[in-house]
């Protein structure tokens, strides 16, 4: 059964609390799985959570301040220590290569798994494979940053009725949406497009057109908001969200499931990020990420 699903592992900005672990976040998406961020104590929180070695297929790291990449080290170590069966692909900003070696090699271990480099340079296509294809487009922070984007392939969802109407039935179906056409009935008379589904993440950035190329159309954008709108002066002078500003971009963007994560110690309340996404217009699904939690990708259109 295919399972798409976010497992939060932390949602700390730079300071860890006693509530919140430093960043982590498991996107499961059918048989594969996509680590982003993983920072100090990812390792601790992937086994509370559940999450094995053995579900890592990708790592997708947006930059390399500490809170969102000293988890590194633990998590390839861990994937090496339970000799995971397939490649893992690591991806993270071309300028930080030194800082990924450093992090990959931190102690002595003996490496068991073929661990794939793939460092971002520019905007666009990263990897693609059956179930999805990955993007990044680059982010405004102080340090090299860049955001992340699967995006399914479109399909086509034949309509019964339509292929009754044609005499259409068993083994033609399968025939007609190979072939495109049969008898003189093309598959666009009898199907109609549906949508791949679409999952954006976007940390510790300012407002800048890749936020805005990242957060289009998707189902679910997990998205930083660090500081609430009354600090927005601050936010923007560290490079980075608030509440209203993240709910501003889920509408222009019309994302359908909007997760609020990354968020600064100095806030007691987390209704109030909620309460200003509101009030910035979005009012499609919203989640206040806390640690351990799951939030189920949105069903398809």
């Amino acid at each position: 059964m295919s399972v798409r699903e976010l497992v939060v592992l932390g949602t700390a900005s730079q300071v860890p609390t006693r509530h919140r672990n430093h960043n982590g976040y498991l996107l499961r998406w059918d048989g594969q799985g996509l680590l982003f961020d993983p920072g100090e104590g990812t390792q601790r929180q992937m086994l509370r959570a559940g999450v094995a070695a053995h579900d890592l297929n990708r790592i997708c790291i947006t930059h390399f301040h500490g809170d969102h990449s000293l988890g590194l080290a633990g998590v390839i170590q861990r994937i090496n220590l339970d000799r995971v069966p397939h490649p893992v692909t690591a991806h993270f900003p071309a300028s930080g290569q030194h800082f990924f070696e450093r992090l990959r090699y931190a102690t002595a271990y003996r490496e068991t798994v073929r661990l794939v480099e793939r460092p971002v340079a520019a905007d666009g296509e990263l990897d693609r494979c059956a179930a999805y294809v990955l993007e990044a487009r680059r982010l405004s922070h102080p340090v090299e940053s860049y955001g992340y984007r699967l995006v399914e392939p479109d399909a086509r969802r034949m309509l019964p009725e339509r292929l009754a109407e044609h005499g259409i039935t068993g083994p033609d179906v399968g025939r007609l949406q190979r072939e495109g056409e049969l008898n003189g009935v093309t598959l666009d008379e009898v199907s109609e497009r549906r949508p791949g589904q679409r999952f954006a993440f976007v940390m510790d950035t300012r407002m800048c057109e890749g936020v805005e190329a990242l957060a289009e159309g998707v189902d679910m954008l997990a998205i930083e908001s660090t500081f609430l709108d009354d600090d927005a002066q601050l936010a923007a002078d560290h490079g980075h969200l608030t509440a209203g500003q993240a709910g501003a971009v889920a509408v222009r963007a019309g994302v359908r499931h909007l997760v609020l994560t990354h968020f600064s110690q100095r806030y007691d309340d987390p209704a109030e990020f909620a309460r200003q996404a509101r009030a910035a217009g979005y009012d499609g699904e919203l989640t206040i990420a806390k640690d351990l939690m799951r939030v189920p990708v949105p069903k398809r259109r």
